[in-house]
């Protein structure tokens, strides 16, 4: 019977050691699953990192990038547009008819070979303008109307601000045949690149000589020729 205990009592304790090395293990196993699922989430995140930032490099190469491209196209849009703005607004644009007060006045200087009418063209268009070349001139005359000659000269850009002016010349010769010559009866301005006339009085020499029909006798220079004033 003693022996018989004696064997349950090591059968029991053999259990018990056995159950606790079970639950040991089973101890060891719970401990080391959230080490792993650290560990697997330190990697995980690790390669999530890496994942990120490869996808991140993969968007940035693949949807970032284009992006990025597209930002860099607006950037370059926005400085073409800014570059064409500043175009734009550096190139004055060039001076209407309408947006010019155009006056002729007597320019004769005694002891002069020729008489001269002084045209000024003032800026009343509220803007800065520019204006260059030659006008289209014609004094009316009762004789017909009669185109003025250009004088060849280089013709210079002016850049008028709004109330400033410009002036060209126009040069005919005076009628001291004694006869009566031919009447001036008013003067056609067109301004450069326009095709709006303006109609002035004549205020030069009442009549011109009359001409063999080889030419015009009236001479016109560029704008800007005769001085420029504010």
């Amino acid at each position: 019977m003693r022996a018989h205990k004696l064997t349950l009592t090591a059968l029991a304790v053999a259990a018990g050691l056995s159950l606790t090395a079970c639950q040991n293990d089973d101890g060891g196993t719970g401990q080391s699953s959230p080490s792993s699922a650290s560990s697997a989430s330190s990697s995980g995140g690790g390669s999530g990192s890496g994942g990120s930032d490869q996808g991140g490099g993969k968007d940035s190469a693949g949807k970032d990038s284009p992006g990025q491209s597209s930002a860099g196209k607006g950037s370059a849009g926005q400085g073409t547009a800014a570059g064409a703005g500043s175009k734009e607004s550096g190139k004055v644009a060039k001076c209407r008819t309408d947006e010019l007060g155009i006056t002729a006045k007597d320019g004769t200087i005694d002891g002069d070979p020729d008489g001269t009418v002084l045209v000024e063209l003032k800026n009343r268009g509220g803007r800065s303008c520019t204006i260059s070349g030659y006008a289209g001139v014609d004094l009316k005359t009762n004789a017909g109307s009669l185109s003025a000659k250009r004088t060849g000269e280089q013709a210079p850009s002016t850049v008028l601000k709004d109330g400033q002016s410009t002036a060209f010349g126009i040069t005919y010769p005076f009628n001291t045949s004694g006869g009566s010559g031919v009447r001036v009866t008013g003067l056609l301005v067109t301004p450069p690149n326009e095709t709006k006339t303006v109609s002035l009085p004549w205020p030069g020499a009442a009549t011109l000589p009359v001409t063999d029909g080889s030419g015009s006798p009236v001479k016109v220079g560029p704008i800007g020729s005769a001085g420029q004033g504010g």
